[in-house]
C-alpha cells in the first residue's frame, strides 16, 4: 500500500523540533562534557568496575527472573479467562508507572525485617533488604512488568491452529505450551527480555529505596553515577555513557520489531 506524506505545517514543525530537541540536546550535552581523553583510566577505576560488574550481575538475574515467572503469568493473562483477570493485569502493570521509590518502599514493607513477609523470614536466617539479593528483588520488581506487557501482546495475537493440533494428538496443555507456543515466541521472549535487561539495568530509586547503596554488594551502576557525580564527575559522565551504550544498542536491537512505523 502506497503511503502518501501529507505536507507539515510550519507552526506544526516548529513545535515538533522544540519537543525533538527537549530529547536530543541533553544527550548531545552528556556527550559534550564526557571525558573522552580518561574514559577507559575512569572506567577502569575500582569503584567504577564493581558497580559495572554488580549492574551486570544483578540485571541478568532479574532478567531471568522475569522469563522464568513472566512469561507464564503472560501466557495466563492474555489466554485465560478468570475472575479478577483485569486487576491482575492493572497490578501487574503498576511499577511500569508507580515512582520506583515507592516500590522500593512497598517491598520493605514486605520483606523487610518487619515486614508482611520478612517477620517470618527473619528467624530463618534470609534477609533481603541491604543485600545483593535485595537489588536483584528490585530491578525485578521494576523490569518484569515490561518483559509480560511485551510477551501477553504476542500471546493474545498469536495464531492458535498449531496449537490446537497438537491438542486434537492428545497433547496436554503443559506439553503444547512447551513445545509448540515457547519455541513460536522464542524471539519474542528475546526482545522482551531485552527490554526488561535494559530497564533493569537503570534501576535506580526502588534499588536505593529496598537495597541501599553499598559499594560492591549494592551500589549498582545508576547509583555509582550519583554518587560520583558529587565526587568525581568525569568518572560519573563515563557510567553514564555506559548506560546510554547499552540503551541505544537495545533499541537498535529492536528498532526493526517494536519500532519501526508501518
Amino acid at each position: 500500500m502506497n503511503h502518501t506524506h501529507e505536507r507539515v505545517p510550519v507552526a506544526a514543525a516548529l513545535v515538533a523540533a522544540l519537543g525533538a530537541a527537549l530529547f536530543i540536546l541533553p544527550l548531545v550535552g552528556l556527550l559534550w562534557k564526557a571525558p573522552w581523553g580518561d574514559l577507559a583510566g575512569a572506567l577502569r577505576e575500582p569503584e567504577a568496575l564493581m558497580a559495572m560488574r554488580l549492574s551486570l550481575i544483578c540485571s541478568l538475574a532479574a532478567t531471568a527472573i522475569s522469563i522464568v515467572l513472566g512469561l507464564p503469568l503472560a501466557w495466563i493473562q492474555a489466554r485465560a479467562e478468570f475472575p479478577g483477570r483485569s486487576l491482575l493485569r492493572a497490578l501487574t502493570l503498576l511499577p511500569v508507572v508507580l515512582p520506583p521509590v515507592v516500590g522500593g518502599v512497598a517491598l520493605l514493607s514486605v520483606f523487610g525485617r518487619r515486614g508482611l513477609l520478612g517477620q517470618f523470614l527473619d528467624p530463618l536466617g534470609i534477609r533481603l533488604p541491604f543485600t545483593t539479593g535485595g537489588a536483584i528483588l528490585a530491578e525485578t520488581f521494576v523490569a518484569m512488568p515490561f518483559f509480560v506487557l511485551s510477551m501477553e501482546g504476542v500471546l493474545s495475537t498469536l495464531d492458535r491452529r498449531l496449537e490446537d493440533a497438537a491438542r486434537t494428538l492428545g497433547a496436554d496443555r503443559w506439553t503444547v505450551f512447551r513445545r509448540i507456543t515457547v519455541p513460536l515466541v522464542r524471539p519474542s521472549v528475546a526482545a522482551g527480555a531485552a527490554l526488561a535487561w535494559a530497564r533493569a539495568l537503570g534501576e535506580f530509586g526502588a534499588t536505593i529505596t529496598f537495597a541501599g547503596n553499598f559499594p560492591g554488594r549494592t551500589q549498582t551502576i545508576p547509583l555509582a553515577v550519583y554518587v560520583q557525580l558529587e565526587n568525581r564527575p568525569e568518572a560519573g559522565l563515563a557510567l553514564s555513557l555506559v548506560l546510554l551504550a547499552v540503551s541505544l544498542t537495545i533499541l537498535v536491537i529492536m528498532r526493526g520489531r517494536w519500532l519501526e512505523a508501518p
